[in-house]
């Protein structure tokens, strides 16, 4: 077992694969091996069907889950075995499309309002995904052109994102209270970033104490700026660059997320600064552990 896993490893790294991905693969793989009840190596398509089908039909898997293992299967066979891949014998299952949960201006302010550390309540107006907020450097705020550098995002990509005025002044604020260095947002030992699953936590904890039920993650500040953002005249492209997507059709989703669907009255300018400031391109709280 430890050879094909190391095999697959060396594959995925040589490809430049995130940590995240590897790990995922690699999991997806184990339950392959486990489910077939012999060495990866020595299976065939029917197999594969097999375990797909098993997913879909027992565990009742979601389609991207299954997609995923998809994805790890096909990459084991071409990339480590060397077989040839055929999407006749195999086809992919057909992706579900829904539409995020979408918070209203007023609803982001309450779970601010509820978020009373410093500490847990700076925000960045930079489009950052979860775990790019975690890896921010002091080195990447540059106050100088109101930037803020992420480095090494999805894809293996540096990109700039605005500042603003306002979450400068609340940065500043921070870091006098906390000094912290290298990481904007040390864990625990200081030494090493916030871990991702912190920052989910304490957002929860916000989102409890501000009575907000819907179903919502950090990520759906995220999407809630680009839908404000889209329905104050902004371009899909210009949304898309700020996010850092490599595809506009995933910036497209936010065309489904009007004023029609969010309900949420219209705000004015000075309001979605305020936005940028709160909620940013992304955005994400960010929540360290004291």
């Amino acid at each position: 077992m430890q050879d094909w896993i190391q095999s697959m490893t060396i594959s995925m790294e040589l490809r430049g694969f995130a940590k995240s991905t590897q790990r995922m693969y690699l999991a997806h793989m184990k339950r392959f091996y486990l489910f077939c009840g012999k060495p990866p190596a020595s299976v065939g398509y029917d197999e594969v069907r097999a375990f797909l089908h098993h997913a879909i039909k027992t565990k009742k898997l979601s389609s991207a889950y299954v997609n995923s293992a998809y994805g790890a299967i096909k990459f084991f066979y071409q990339s480590v075995l060397f077989r040839e891949w055929n999407m006749l014998h195999i086809p992919r299952v057909k992706k579900k499309f829904f539409l995020p949960t979408i918070l209203t201006f007023q609803e982001v302010c309450q779970i601010l309002d509820a978020t009373r550390n410093l500490k847990h309540k700076t925000i960045y107006s930079a489009g950052l995904r979860v775990s790019e907020v975690a890896h921010l450097q002091l080195t990447d705020i540059h106050s100088s052109d109101m930037r803020l550098l992420v480095r090494q995002t999805k894809g293996g990509k540096d990109r700039y994102s605005i500042l603003s005025n306002h979450n400068l002044l609340l940065l500043r604020q921070y870091w006098k209270a906390y000094r912290s260095s290298p990481w904007l947002f040390p864990g625990v030992p200081d030494t090493k970033p916030i871990s991702v699953r912190s920052i989910q936590s304490i957002f929860k904890d916000s989102l409890h104490a501000s009575g907000i039920s819907k179903d919502v993650s950090v990520h759906t500040l995220r999407h809630c700026f680009a839908t404000h953002l889209l329905n104050r005249g902004s371009s899909i492209l210009q949304i898309k660059e700020f996010l850092g997507h490599a595809d506009i059709q995933t910036t497209t989703m936010y065309l489904h997320l009007t004023h029609a669907q969010v309900a949420s009255r219209p705000f004015s300018l000075s309001k979605l600064v305020e936005l940028q400031h709160w909620v940013g391109m992304s955005t994400n709280v960010i929540l360290a552990k004291i």
